[in-house]
């Protein structure tokens, strides 16, 4: 039997005071979840689609009529600010409400032309139970673009969230639960790393999804693997934000300053190297240091205008973000400002410039609020910079001449590039990458296609 523990916690972030504990779930609950599970999916996938659509649609309403109970538990829980919690909630929401009214579109048979005669149909038909494992720094968004489709698939879900998210994931099942979805269909659970491996390894979960580091989401893919399983993951990112050349230096400083401190910086695609053209370089920098120095800490409820920051998602987070930093300029980059840990999980935003290709962070992820600033002086060796990583999530390049932006763009080894924004983001956009960032997509119609039964049906003329 697995013993109970204090792993799962509330433990607030700007504080430091542990609000509440949930004990790790014993081994006897997990063969439980399984086994419900597996009843829940024979319940659920007998229903029509458009059975599936109603509650879907009153789990997005949910979310809208709890906006405010939601945005205080992931304030507490890991910091986010409450502007940037409302977003979160709201797009949550806006996502079960797109794969309600779009699911059926998306898992409609598509007829294909047969040249032997008979008709030949792609069925879109659910898998089985689901386990997906999910990190702290979105807790609802997360969720929600792995368990809408999937529900609206059919498909049942075991949800083990982020250690530090047991207050928000048991909130998303009370949801759920309040909209109507049978028993057994979504089950939150707190389980320990092991039992992580024993469901995915259970012959009643046909596939897993995780959303983490490249360290979990390989341990996760091997498990999966030797099990024959699918799986997708989505892991870490190094994303390349490349500025040719812009007619307003400080406005372009601002929107790269303002993208790479959302959610404070505990983001997979954020803007964490910035490539700029050398004529501008030293004014953009400039402008920068400016804002990390007018920057101050502040309350997750105060954060998020006038310079105003929150925590991290933890101290041990704020404390890896620190080791990094002072690597990195014990190294030879240069700390322009900010920079330093405050008193409990606060770290103070900074911009940080020269760091080489031989200091050991140049190929590391900076998680948290670091703008890290490289010079280059062609195009050819901004796409080359660029390319120089071994993630390979998102990118975006910007130019006053669209053609030249699109050059580079175009050429970006990632799952995503953009041109003249940060990202395109929304229910209806795909997200996910390639290289060690992982496979797979999630949202828009390809978030359907990952965890279906794509069955071919051939019936003779």
């Amino acid at each position: 039997m697995a013993e109970k523990d204090m792993s799962y916690r509330v433990e607030n972030p700007a504080t430091g005071e542990v609000i509440t504990t949930f004990p790790t779930a014993t081994d006897d609950e997990i063969q439980e979840v399984l086994a419900a599970s597996e009843k829940g999916f024979k319940e659920w996938s007998a229903l029509d689609i458009a059975e599936r659509k109603k509650y879907v649609l009153r789990i997005a309403e949910l979310f809208d009529e709890r906006q405010d109970e939601l945005v205080e538990i992931i304030g507490r829980e890991m910091g986010k600010s409450r502007p940037h919690a409302i977003d979160e909630v709201e797009l949550s929401a806006n996502i079960f409400r797109y794969y309600a009214n779009n699911g059926e579109e998306f898992a409609a048979d598509r007829k294909i032309e047969s040249f032997n005669g008979g008709t030949a149909v792609i069925r879109h038909l659910p898998l089985g139970a689901l386990v997906g494992i999910m990190p702290w720094n979105f807790p609802y968004y997360q969720v929600a673009r792995f368990a809408a489709p999937n529900l609206m698939n059919g498909n049942s879900i075991i949800l083990k969230h982020a250690e530090i998210c047991p207050e928000s994931s048991a909130a998303i099942q009370k949801i759920i639960e309040d909209a109507g979805v049978p028993a057994g269909v979504y089950q939150n659970v707190y389980a320990s790393h092991d039992q992580i491996t024993t469901m995915i390894e259970d012959p009643r979960v046909q596939g897993v999804s995780l959303t983490g580091s490249e360290r979990a989401g390989a341990a996760v893919g091997a498990t999966a693997g030797k099990n024959l399983k699918k799986a997708v993951l989505e892991l870490g990112g190094n994303d390349p934000y490349v500025l040719l050349d812009t007619d307003d230096v400080k406005a372009a400083a601002e929107l790269a300053w303002e993208t790479r401190i959302y959610n404070m910086g505990q983001v997979c695609n954020g803007n964490k190297r910035m490539i700029v053209m050398d004529d501008i370089y030293d004014e953009f920098v400039d402008e920068l240091v400016k804002l990390a120095e007018q920057a101050k800490p502040g309350t997750p409820e105060e954060a998020g205008e006038n310079g105003i920051y929150s925590p991290l998602s933890s101290r041990d987070a704020a404390e890896r973000l620190d080791e990094q930093v002072t690597r990195a300029v014990k190294e030879g980059a240069m700390l322009r400002a900010g920079g330093g840990l405050g008193d409990n999980a606060y770290f103070a935003p900074a911009v940080i410039t020269d760091l080489g290709k031989d200091n050991s962070v140049y190929s590391e992820e900076l998680f948290g609020p670091i703008a890290l600033v490289f010079k280059v002086s062609s195009d050819e060796e901004a796409l080359e910079l660029a390319n120089d990583t071994q993630y390979g999530l998102g990118g975006a390049v910007f130019s006053q001449d669209t053609e030249r932006a699109r050059a580079i763009a175009r050429q970006i080894n990632s799952g995503m590039a953009n041109v003249n924004t940060p990202a395109g983001e929304g229910e209806e956009i795909p997200f996910g990458g390639v290289k060690r960032s992982g496979f797979g997509r999630e949202l828009g119609p390809l978030g359907m296609d990952e965890f279906v039964n794509k069955q071919l049906y051939f019936e003779e003329d």
